[in-house]
C-alpha cells in the first residue's frame, strides 16, 4: 500500500497552518511505516490530497478513473474562509460549492475535529460521505516544556525579567483575531504583546490592515518564524493569546498545551467538548472579555490551568494521528 500525498502550491501554502499540517502527515505516515510519495508521476494506491486548486481537483478526477482510491483532506470550510482575506466574504457561497465538488470525489473525507466534521456534514452533497475527524496533530517530542528555550527567547526579544509578555499567532486575517489582539494591546499597555506570523497585507481586510500599521511601545509583529521560535515563544511567554473567529482544528492551542503554556482563547464552538474554560484553558468571548481575564490572570484572580492541559496534547500526538490515517488508508485499500 502506497500514499500519494498531494498538495498543490506547496511552496505557498508552506508558511501557512495547512503547510504544517502537511509536515505532520509525512512524519505520521513515517512513524507507521507506510510509503508513502510527494510525486504524482509516483505509482501510488492511494491518493490522499490535500488542497482544493484546480490541479488538485483534475488529479483527483484523473485518479478516479484509473480506480484509485482517494482520501480527500477537507481542511478548509466555507465558515473559516469567509472572515479571511478581502473579498472573501462576498465569494463564501461560491467557494462553498467549489469544496463540495472537490470533496465529493473522495471515497473518504478526513477532516481535523469533530465540530469540522458536523459542518461538512451539513453540506448538501457531502450528506452521504464517509466522513472522519483526525487532527492535524503535533509533534510532542518537540513542542514540550523547557525553561531554557524560553529564558533564550526572552532574551533575543530583549524582554525584562519582570515584563509580562502576551503572544499570538496567525496570519494576517481577520478571522485569527488579529484586530483583537491589537486592540488589547492598546488597552493593556502595561504588557508587552508579540504576534507571529506573516501574510501579504494588500491581500488583508482594511481592519487588518489598520491593525498591523498600529504603532504601540508595547506591540511587536514578528512576522514568519520558524517553528524551534515558535517554541521557544511558547516555553518563555507569560500567556498564550488565540482571539481566533473560527476554526477547523487550530494547531497552535494544542502546541501550547504542549508546553504547558496558559493559555486564554475565544469561547467559540470549534472548541467546545475538548478546551474547557478554567481547567486547560480560559475562555473570554469578546475583546471586553478578554481584557478582564488578562487582568485577573496576571491579578492571580483566575488560576493557572497550564499543568492540565497536557494531557489533551498528548492525545493528539502524531504516533496517533498515524494509527488513525493508517485505519483509513486500510479501510478504503481492502474495497473492492
Amino acid at each position: 500500500m502506497k500514499v500519494l500525498l498531494y498538495t498543490e502550491g506547496l511552496k505557498t501554502v508552506g508558511k501557512s497552518g495547512l503547510g504544517k499540517a502537511i509536515k505532520h502527515q509525512q512524519k505520521a505516515l513515517e512513524y507507521e511505516n507506510i510509503e508513502y510519495t510527494l510525486d504524482p508521476k509516483d505509482d501510488y494506491d492511494i491518493l490522499h490530497i490535500n488542497t482544493y486548486f484546480p490541479k488538485s481537483y483534475f488529479l483527483a478526477k484523473k485518479a478516479k478513473k484509473k480506480g484509485k482510491k482517494i482520501v480527500y483532506h477537507a481542511h478548509s470550510t466555507e465558515e473559516d474562509f469567509k472572515d479571511g482575506f478581502i473579498f472573501c466574504r462576498q465569494i463564501s457561497p461560491l467557494f462553498k460549492k467549489w469544496l463540495i465538488k472537490c470533496y465529493s470525489l473522495g471515497d473518504v473525507i478526513v477532516t481535523p475535529t469533530p465540530y469540522s466534521k458536523r459542518l461538512l456534514e451539513g453540506y448538501k452533497g457531502l450528506e452521504n460521505k464517509k466522513i472522519y475527524a483526525i487532527s492535524n496533530g503535533i509533534e510532542i517530542e518537540f513542542f514540550k516544556k523547557d525553561k531554557k528555550l524560553g529564558e533564550k527567547f526572552r532574551k533575543d526579544y530583549n524582554i525584562k525579567k519582570d515584563e509580562k509578555v502576551i503572544i499570538g499567532i496567525g496570519l494576517y486575517i481577520e478571522r485569527k483575531g488579529i484586530v483583537d489582539f491589537v486592540e488589547l494591546a492598546k488597552r493593556l499597555p502595561e504588557y508587552k504583546f508579540i504576534w507571529f506570523g506573516y501574510s501579504p497585507l494588500a491581500a488583508a481586510t482594511k481592519p487588518v490592515r489598520d491593525a498591523v500599521n498600529t504603532k504601540l511601545d508595547n506591540l511587536t509583529f514578528a512576522g514568519y518564524v520558524e517553528r524551534d521560535v515558535i517554541r521557544g515563544a511558547m516555553n518563555g511567554c507569560d500567556l498564550y493569546l488565540f482571539p481566533t473567529l473560527e476554526e477547523t482544528e487550530g494547531i497552535p492551542i494544542i502546541e501550547a498545551c504542549a508546553c504547558e503554556t496558559d493559555a486564554i482563547i475565544r469561547d467559540i464552538p470549534i472548541f467546545e467538548g475538548w478546551l474547557e474554560d478554567g481547567k486547560n484553558v480560559h475562555k473570554a468571548k469578546d475583546v471586553d472579555e478578554f481584557e478582564k481575564k488578562i487582568k485577573d490572570f496576571f491579578n492571580k484572580k483566575i488560576k493557572s490551568v497550564a499543568k492540565h492541559s497536557y494531557k489533551l496534547a498528548e492525545e493528539r500526538d502524531l504516533k496517533n494521528v498515524g494509527k488513525q490515517l493508517k485505519e483509513v488508508y486500510e479501510s478504503i485499500y481492502k474495497e473492492d
